[in-house]
């Protein structure tokens, strides 16, 4: 969802689900889809009996708005698919509670305690299974020659960036650069987003692409995506980033303890089991089982990148790629 923000007041319940009174209603500003999350949103109503106002629009977008809007923003929370987009406000959040900030592992959280994740996507080269191009090893042989005219790419999609942004941490703005002069001599089909990649792979059209993992996943679950495979970059480069979508609570809020129970209610087991099995994405607390058809979490060869420092490198990700011809 791009341009203005979209508006949906959900519901307007006032009374907690025990009978007591509750803060609310609750506005939240939600960089993930009402097609991803909607449902958990009603759930949370529900249980809690607290009343959403629900504010979708695209990660960034709102991450400008609630810049704008400073200490006179209506937002209680700000719930987002990436942690550039979270780390940009993350000076309008108030720090969590410890005992929240352990659910999660400390490589998908702020490390000031502003932001935690909820659930994770992890960068892979989608593949069509009849291909005999080379699987990258390194995220640099994405590059390869031989896939010259068969990899998509989105170069304006949120999570495209972000994995920009961390190239940029790993390692410095003249090698990204440099990455990026070759991924656009070598003719890349270029995609609005990831889902598109993912079908025209699928259907043969495409050797593959740079998408986030859960996108085949969802193809499946529709019937469609048995000609794709998602492949793991092994080397423990940027071509597995985890990037966590998560949530923060703003600090002006005036509904802190709804704000918390909101948090608290993402984090839990149901949610946590919901991301898993219905928008594919790998949970973040122990004990819950993650999506069919991806390897552990734990054995993902990920890089040791500050997810906090993103933000501060998004704009310079975004010149490199309009730099390099990517848009």
């Amino acid at each position: 969802m791009t341009g203005a923000l979209a508006v949906m007041v959900v519901s307007t319940a006032c009374g907690a689900g025990d009978g007591s009174e509750a803060e609310g209603p609750l506005v939240v500003y939600s960089g993930r889809s009402e097609e991803l999350v909607g449902p958990l949103i009603e759930q949370f109503e529900t249980e809690s009996g607290i009343g959403v106002e629900i504010r979708y629009g695209e990660s960034s977008e709102l991450a400008a708005t609630l810049l704008a809007e400073g200490e006179e923003t209506e937002a209680d929370v700000f719930f987002a698919q990436d942690p550039a987009s979270l780390g940009a406000a993350a000076g309008l959040m108030a720090s969590l509670p410890e005992e929240t900030l352990e659910l999660v592992d400390a490589r998908f959280r702020d490390r000031d305690g502003s932001w935690i994740g909820t659930s994770g996507r992890v960068r892979v080269v989608v593949h069509n299974t009849d291909t005999d191009l080379p699987l990258p090893q390194t995220i640099d042989e994405a590059v390869d020659p031989a896939w010259a005219g068969q990899m998509g790419v989105a170069p304006t999609n949120g999570s495209f960036l972000a994995f920009v942004s961390a190239m940029i941490l790993e390692r410095g703005e003249d090698g990204t650069r440099a990455w990026l002069e070759a991924l656009a001599a070598n003719d890349p089909v270029e995609f609005d987003g990831n889902a598109p990649i993912v079908e025209a792979t699928d259907t043969g059209e495409l050797g593959g692409g740079l998408v986030n993992h859960y996108y085949l996943l969802r193809l499946r679950a529709e019937g469609q995506g048995n000609n794709a495979e998602n492949h793991f970059i092994p080397a423990g480069d940027v071509g597995s980033l985890v990037m966590p979508a998560g949530v923060g609570i703003m600090t002006n809020t005036d509904s802190p303890e709804a704000a918390q129970e909101f948090v608290d209610f993402l984090l839990a087991e149901e949610a946590q089991t919901f991301f898993a099995t219905e928008t594919f994405e790998f949970p973040l607390i122990d004990g819950v089982p993650q999506p069919d058809g991806v390897p552990p979490l734990s054995e993902i060869a990920a890089p040791d990148i500050d997810l906090s420092e993103l933000a501060a490198v998004l704009d310079l990700a975004t010149r490199l790629v309009a730099e390099a011809g990517l848009v």
